[in-house]
């Protein structure tokens, strides 16, 4: 299962590396990375999945778009939307990890 998200998040990652070289960011296309990196770190939220950067990289992304420089900011909603789908696949496949009780448990 990790496989095939690590495979298709790969996949996700140079298609729209390859999209960005070739085609002109607008503002559109920005929106479009920003949808799908929007919904990808309320995915990975709600598993308790979300990477630490990603809100960073979504702010830095906007910073970005209002400066007018919509490739920089394409690609850090990518780089975001990427983080969110692999931290939600990575809690999906260590939710069902049998800790030690030494790890679970308070001390006394």
């Amino acid at each position: 299962m990790l496989k095939k998200v690590l495979i298709l998040s790969v996949f996700t990652v140079a298609s729209s590396f390859a999209a960005s070289v070739f085609a002109e960011e607008t503002a559109d296309t920005y929106k479009a990375a920003l949808e799908t990196a929007t919904a990808n770190q309320k995915a990975a939220a709600a598993v308790g999945g979300e990477w630490r950067d990603v809100g960073k990289l979504l702010k830095k992304a906007d910073e970005a778009a209002k400066e007018g420089d919509f490739a920089k900011a394409v690609k850090l909603a990518n780089k975001a939307a990427f983080q969110g789908e692999t931290g939600k696949a990575q809690m999906e496949a260590q939710s069902n990890l049998d800790f030690p009780s030494y790890f679970t448990e308070e001390p006394e």
